[in-house]
Parts: C-alpha cells; structure tokens; sequence
C-alpha cells in the first residue's frame, strides 16, 4: 500500500484498523495523516474523536483508554501516535514494552478506532526495522516515499500558490531539479526565496543566486567553530561554501537559523525542559535536538543573543549597501567571536 492507495481510501470513508507510516519526510507523512483525520473525523467533534499521543514519552495505558472509548456523535475516531520512536529497533526497556504493548494490543482494536502511528527514519538511508517489518503482519504499513515528477511540481506549485505567489511550469521544474526532495527543505527554499524577492516576480536568476540548498551539517560545524572560538575554521567554510557557488545571503540565512534554534533550545534547557520535549516541542529530530543542545551549552544565553544581533546588522548591511558581501559575511565570523 501507497501514499496514494491510503488517500484514495481515505476519500471513499474506508479506513479500518491500524496504519503505520514511516520515512524520513515527516511534513509528507503529516499531510497524509491530516488528509485521513479530515476525512474520518467531523471537525465539530474533533476534540472529542482525535487523541493525539507523543511517542516519545507516551504511556501505553492511555492510548488503550483512548482506543476503547466510544465516539462521540460519530461512527469513527482517531487515535494518533507521532513520532512513534518504539517502532525503531530501540534496546531501550522502556521502548520494548511499549511496542510489544501495542503490538498485542493491535489485534483487539474496536471497529469504530483507526489507530494511526508514524516513525521518522533519521535520513534517507535509513531502512525499515524489524519492529516495523513484524508489524506488515497486523496492519497496513506505508512507506512515505518521497514525490517525484509531477506530483511534486503540483505539490511544490501548490505552495508558492499558498504564499500568494506563482511561478510558471519551467522555474517550477528548475526550483524542484535543484532542491534537495523534502518537504521540510522545499519550504524552507520557498522561504528563502520569498523573502530574498520581497513581492517582486521571483526570477531563474533569483534561484541560482539562493540554489543549492546548503548543507546543515556545513552551518553546524561552522557555528561550532565559532563556538570554540576558531574563526580560521569558520572561515575556511564559508570560502567552500562559496566556491561551491553557494549565495552569501543564503548562508547568513541558515547562520541565523541556526542561532534561532539555539537560543530557543537554551531557553527551553533553563526552563528545565529534556530533550524530549524539547525534540517535540521544536518539531526536530531527537538526534538533531541532541546535537543542538550540546552545541548550546558551548555558548552563554547573552552570547547568543548577541550574535542574532550582528546577523541582523549585517543582513541590514547586505541589503543597503553595495560593498562586498564576502566581506561582510567574513566580519560577521570575526565578530560573534569577539562576543
């Protein structure tokens, strides 16, 4: 079974049972899962028909108890699991229990409950395991595989259409040959572009100035460098980055994004927030949630703060001036060092 099989089942008021999905897009996997919410479920009662569990920290008790009470003014509800980390080959005691929880309670779920579960693989070079595997056996499982061809121009078309913008069917192409094929990343160059063209018509120059997406792993140990007060390295990145074509307005762009996310993990670590809440709360990957907190300790709160500042100067500099980008993005390094 298919993305496209599950939604065309989900139009005619088909669902039955458990369904599982997994893959590395979970923007993809989460359209889908809405898509079938929206059409087994009144949004009337939606409060009372959807329960919603964390995965990560989620209690097998309360999503039996959730499974087994009636509908209300409905023939169906929804009991979703996201971020269903038990479904990986976890050793964990904890994680063991709860799949083998939930896979003998699968057998006796009632007619009126769709149980819905997905697990995020880190990348895409992550396969199924065997939890996953051993579940084909009880219900439908799905692989999220990523849109291709024309699905994904429509897709793609669709959002730039949402942000009140469109371009025509060649940039379209264009845009989706030179972006890597995620959900969450296509966004984010949608973003980027939108913000870079401020209103104006988005142009294919516009796009090889912004385009190829840039790698997080290169911001990552850029800002590490930083981090560690080694400008030398930093600026070895930068120089790589931008002989491999990359925009300077693109890379301060993920520079800033990375200092977001920092600031707000920091914030949440004061607040005595764990990496599970904090990996659900910010909507990322626990092992990128656990790089990012290791990578915030290496820097004070006002630190942090203050390198937002001069990324905001100096993206003010970028745009208002007709200096040398390179060298305002090299001072940039230099500075939050000094910080």
């Amino acid at each position: 079974m298919d993305m496209d099989n599950i939604e065309q089942i989900a139009k005619k008021g088909e669902l039955k049972g458990c369904y599982v999905f997994y893959g590395p897009d979970e923007n993809l996997i989460k359209e889908t899962v809405n898509y079938m919410i929206d059409k087994t479920v009144d949004k009337g009662f939606g409060d009372l028909n959807i329960a919603r569990f964390d995965g990560i920290k989620v209690q097998m008790e309360e999503v039996i108890n959730a499974c087994e009470t009636l509908p209300f003014m409905s023939d169906k509800k929804v009991v979703l699991i996201y971020r269903a980390e038990f479904l990986g080959d976890k050793e964990d005691r904890d994680s063991k229990k709860r799949f083998e929880d939930i896979y003998k309670y699968i057998e006796n779920l009632p007619s009126y409950c769709i149980l819905i579960m997905y697990y995020v693989l880190g990348d895409d070079r992550e396969k199924a395991g065997s939890n996953i595997k051993k579940l084909e056996k009880k219900c439908s499982v799905i692989k999220a595989d990523k849109l291709k061809g024309d699905k994904l121009y429509k897709k793609v078309g669709a959002i730039f259409e949402e942000h009140g913008r469109s371009i025509d069917k060649v940039l379209l192409k264009f845009f989706c040959d030179n972006v890597e094929n995620n959900m969450s990343i296509i966004q984010n160059e949608i973003d980027k572009l939108l913000a870079f063209t401020e209103g104006r018509e988005i142009t294919r120059k516009d796009m090889v100035e912004l385009l190829p997406q840039i790698s997080d792993d290169d911001i990552f140990d850029l800002v590490d460098f930083l981090s560690q007060k080694v400008p030398e390295k930093a600026l070895d990145i930068l120089n790589e980055l931008l002989f491999r074509g990359e925009n300077v307005t693109a890379i301060l762009f993920m520079v800033v994004r990375q200092f977001k996310l920092l600031y707000n993990i920091k914030i949440g670590i004061e607040e005595g927030k764990n990496k599970d809440i904090l990996t659900r709360e910010l909507r990322l990957h626990p092992y990128v949630c656990e790089k990012l907190m290791g990578q915030s300790r290496k820097f004070s709160l006002n630190q942090i703060k203050s390198c937002m500042r001069l990324c905001m100067e100096t993206e003010k500099a970028l745009k208002s001036s007709q200096g040398d980008k390179k060298i305002e993005m090299e001072m940039l390094l230099i500075n939050t060092v000094r910080v």
